[in-house]
C-alpha cells in the first residue's frame, strides 16, 4: 500500500536534501559508507544502537498513548481504552500488546514545539533543531544533520556494515547535511515480507559468480574514475561513489552482511510474532541488523496524516503496529539485548483535539506522544502529561532539542559537543544540550 499525507507526498519522493537513497536501487550502497571520526565524548554510553520508527504524519496521541476517556464525544472519538501495568495510565483499546508490557519503556506525553506542518515538524524532531526559515507541509529540508547521521559519524570505522541504515525510504529530514552524503543513509527499499526477500545491494547477481562480479566491478571503477567537479557543501555525490565503490564491494561480499539480511533464518513462529507485514518484517529485519552490530536503523512507516476516516483507518492500522512494536521490544528483552538497544516510537507531531467534520484530526504540534525503550531508560516511567481534553503539555513540559539530547547521551554523544562544517563553521549538535533527566539511568 503506498500512504501519502496532506500534500501527497509519498515513496517516490524521498529524493530531497538529505541525499539518502540519492543514487538509485542500484547505488544507494555507498550512501552510508564513508565512517569516519572517532566517539571522544566523555559521556559513558548506555546505549550502543539505536532503532528509531518514525510514524511519517503525525500520529494522533488519543488513539495511541494518552486518550481522554473523560472528554466531551467530539474529543475522546469512538475508541474505548485498556489499562497498562501503571495504575491509572491508560492507552487505547487498540494498543493493549504495548499495554501489557509498558513497565519494560517509558513514555513520554509532554514534548510540545511550534513546527505545526510536516515538513518543519519532521526536521525538529529528527534533528533537535527548527528550521531556519518557515518551511512548508511538503518541503524537504536539512537544516542540520539528523540522529542518524551524526551517530553515524560519531560511531568510527566499520569494516563491513554501514553505520546508518532506513527502511523502506530515508524521511525527508533524515539526512547528513553538511557531515556529508558518506553519512547518509543505507536506503533499504525492498520489502522483507515477501517469500524471496533479497536485498538487491547486497546481492551477488545470481547469473555472477564472485571472480566475475570482481571484474566487473573493476571494469566500472576504471571507467567511472573520471575528474568530476566538487562545488557544494556536501561534496560530489559520484565522487562518493568511486571513492568507496570499494567498500561498497566490500559489503557485497561480506559474510556479516548476508546473515544480517537472511531473514529466512528466522523461525515462522517468530515471523508471525512480529505482524506479517512490510512493516512488522522490517521491525524484524531492523532487530537482525541491531544484533550485527549496526549502530543507528529507522523503520519508516507513512501514513499517519489522518485528516479524515481516522476511526476507519486506525482500526485497521493500529493493532498491527502494536503487536509488531511490542514484539520488538519483548525480542530485545528476551534476547539480553534491550539495556544496550534504545528504541524510539514517535512522528513530527500528534492531532487536534476536536474531531473535524471529515471525521479526523489536523496537525497539532502542542501535543504528542513518544515512546522511548532500552538504553538504560527506566520502565514504567511516564514523564509529563498533557491538560485533560489533549490540548497541550501542561506538566514537565519538553521540548524536541531535550528529546534528541536524550538519545545522544545515550549513545554516549556529548549532545553540547560543536561539529564543524566544512566552511570551519561552528554547529551545535544541539543548541539546548539537556536531556529527560527522567529517562537517564
Amino acid at each position: 500500500m503506498k500512504y501519502s499525507n496532506c500534500e501527497g507526498i509519498t515513496r517516490r519522493h524521498a529524493l530531497g536534501l538529505g541525499l539518502g537513497g540519492l543514487w538509485g536501487a542500484g547505488t544507494s550502497l555507498s550512501n552510508g559508507l564513508k565512517l569516519q571520526a572517532s566517539n571522544n565524548s566523555p559521556l559513558k554510553a548506555t546505549a550502543k544502537r539505536c532503532i528509531l520508527i518514525w510514524l511519517d504524519g503525525g500520529p494522533t496521541h488519543f488513539e495511541t498513548f494518552d486518550p481522554k476517556p473523560e472528554a466531551p464525544t467530539e474529543i475522546r472519538g469512538e475508541y474505548g481504552t485498556c489499562q497498562t501495568k501503571q495504575p491509572g495510565v491508560h492507552y487505547s483499546e487498540h494498543m493493549s500488546k504495548l499495554a501489557a508490557i509498558s513497565d519494560k519503556f517509558a513514555m513520554i506525553r509532554s514534548i510540545r514545539h511550534n513546527q505545526g506542518n510536516h515538513g518543519a515538524g519532521n526536521h525538529y524532531m529528527m534533528t533537535g533543531a527548527p528550521p531556519r526559515i518557515p518551511v512548508g507541509c511538503g518541503a524537504y529540508v536539512s537544516f542540520h544533520p539528523s540522529m542518524g547521521s551524526v551517530v553515524s559519524h560519531e560511531s568510527g570505522n566499520s569494516d563491513a556494515l554501514p553505520n546508518y541504515f532506513s527502511m523502506p525510504r530515508m524521511s525527508r529530514s533524515g539526512g547528513p547535511n553538511f557531515l556529508g552524503a558518506n553519512h547518509a543513509p543505507f536506503v533499504v527499499s525492498d520489502d522483507p515480507s515477501g517469500s524471496n526477500f533479497r536485498v538487491r545491494d547486497v546481492a551477488i547477481p545470481g547469473d555472477l559468480s564472485s571472480g566475475q562480479f570482481r571484474s566487473k566491478s573493476l571494469l566500472r571503477s576504471s571507467l567511472d574514475r573520471m575528474k568530476r567537479f566538487n562545488d557544494n557543501a556536501f561534496g560530489d555525490p559520484a565522487i562518493s561513489i568511486d571513492e568507496y565503490y570499494e567498500q561498497g564491494l566490500n559489503l557485497v561480499l561480506s559474510p556479516d552482511a548476508q546473515v544480517a539480511f537472511d531473514i529466512s533464518q528466522e523461525s515462522e513462529e517468530m515471523r508471525d510474532r512480529y505482524y506479517r507485514d512490510s512493516f512488522g518484517q522490517r521491525c524484524l529485519l531492523a532487530r537482525r541488523l541491531a544484533e550485527a552490530g549496526v549502530p543507528f536503523v529507522t523503520v519508516y512507516n507513512g501514513g499517519w496524516d489522518h485528516h479524515r476516516d481516522l476511526w476507519n483507518s486506525c482500526r485497521d492500522r493500529l493493532p498491527k503496529v502494536d503487536q509488531s512494536v511490542a514484539a520488538l521490544i519483548s525480542d530485545l528483552d528476551e534476547r539480553g539485548m534491550l539495556d544496550e538497544t534504545l528504541v524510539l516510537v514517535l512522528g513530527e507531531f500528534g492531532r487536534t483535539p476536536k474531531i473535524n467534520t471529515r471525521v479526523g484530526r489536523d496537525h497539532w504540534s502542542n501535543a504528542m506522544s513518544v515512546l522511548m525503550a532500552g538504553g538504560g531508560t527506566p520502565g514504567g516511567v511516564v514523564v509529563g502529561a498533557t491538560d485533560k481534553k489533549g490540548y497541550s503539555a501542561i506538566e514537565n513540559v519538553k521540548s524536541p532539542e531535550n528529546f534528541v539530547s536524550t538519545v545522544y547521551a545515550k549513545m554516549g554523544i556529548d549532545p553540547g559537543k560543536i561539529l564543524y562544517t566544512p566552511q570551519g563553521r561552528p554547529t551545535h549538535v544541539v543548541s539546548d544540550p539537556t536531556p529527560i533527566t527522567e529517562l537517564m539511568s
